[in-house]
């Protein structure tokens, strides 16, 4: 089954679908939106194995002209200096203005090819085709699109909208379990912050879902995304609303960069997520039972609640001053008041944030 989400912005629309045999669908998904001719696609070099070949053919045998450009695998490659060869690249081919530029694969190469959309030649159309959970859910959705520079993650990036998102949900049967895990943080996160019927399902069918169920991982994944469509459509420019996406992510990006990108974004949200449900039961904004339940479904992923150091302390809550959403000095913390609930702080002293580090 495929699920079609429309994300409605003020002056433009554009869709998401999720589903299975979704990359067999993608050129009538791109004649639909106009776009036409050459295209560049930028990828990784594991995804370009598994899938390139596939792609270029079904997207030739539909008329377009597809160019691949395949980059090394992971998280040191979402620089300026990676975007720098690319707008290079791109300029050795040619491309121009109207030449789209489609992202195949993760939340690296998404982030990576949208900044490189956004600011070569001043901007060109953009496709997320994301092939890990975690993208199909969160990061290809919402415009959003960042490199890192140095440890400071997605310290340069734009808002750019992409064209049309398609994440096909058969691809999920090649991804390693740490990535399902990665994955299934971000639908948490979603379940916490505003949708409580899908934290039951959680609940209820984390074994399936981690024995990568095609089926519970379309609904569980599309249920996040429309959660994240949802907020994206009335906050787009992140001036409000879209905070709550944040939950987990001060922590998480935080426990990141002093691990410098070791530590998963998945692994890291987690612990981010577990430790603002402790800080907001500390606070008394959370009823304990929730808290449990909210534990207890992060450890059901296989993901962690703590940090594995707490010598980690102080270089966390340092890197967490470096967090983008900090104002006039203050940090600002998404803390759940219930499942499906949760509300913005920016009161909260440094020493109890970190004391919620650990159980």
């Amino acid at each position: 089954m495929t699920y079609q989400i429309n994300v409605n912005l003020t002056d433009r629309a554009y869709p998401v679908y999720i589903g299975e045999g979704v990359l067999a669908d993608l050129a009538d998904l791109l004649a639909d939106r106009g776009l036409k001719g050459r295209l560049i696609v930028i990828t990784n070099r594991t995804v370009g194995r598994l899938y390139g070949a596939g792609l270029v053919e079904s997207l030739k045998g539909s008329g377009f002209e597809p160019d691949v450009i395949a980059i090394p695998e992971g998280e040191a490659y979402k620089s300026l200096s990676m975007a720098g060869k690319l707008y290079e690249s791109l300029a050795r081919r040619r491309a121009e203005r109207n030449t789209p530029i489609l992202a195949l694969g993760g939340g690296v190469i998404g982030d990576l090819a949208g900044f490189v959309a956004a600011t070569y030649q001043r901007g060109v159309p953009f496709v997320q085709v994301p092939t890990t959970l975690l993208a199909q859910v969160d990061s290809s959705i919402g415009g959003k699109v960042a490199v890192n520079t140095g440890r400071l993650k997605n310290m340069a990036g734009a808002f750019y909208q992409p064209r049309l998102v398609a994440g096909d949900t058969n691809v999920l049967q090649t991804l390693p379990l740490k990535e399902i895990k990665n994955g299934l943080a971000e639908i948490i996160k979603c379940a916490v912050i505003n949708d409580a019927e899908l934290f039951s399902f959680l609940e209820e069918n984390m074994p399936v879902l981690l024995d990568k169920d095609i089926g519970a991982l379309t609904y569980a994944a599309h249920r996040a995304a429309e959660v994240k469509a949802h907020v994206v459509e009335q906050d787009e420019r992140d001036q409000g609303l879209r905070h709550i996406l944040n939950f987990g992510h001060t922590v998480g990006h935080a426990v990141e960069s002093v691990s410098n990108f070791k530590i998963s974004h998945g692994m890291a949200v987690a612990a981010g997520m577990a430790a603002a449900a402790r800080l907001a039961n500390r606070l008394d904004l959370l009823d304990s039972s929730d808290l449990e339940r909210i534990l207890r479904v992060i450890t059901s992923a296989g993901l962690p609640v703590t940090l594995s150091s707490k010598s980690a302390g102080p270089a966390v809550i340092k890197a967490m001053q470096h967090d983008k959403k900090v104002e006039a000095g203050k940090l600002k913390l998404i803390l759940p008041t219930g499942i499906g609930c949760v509300i913005t702080r920016n009161d909260i002293d440094p020493q109890i944030i970190s004391e919620s580090l650990w159980l």
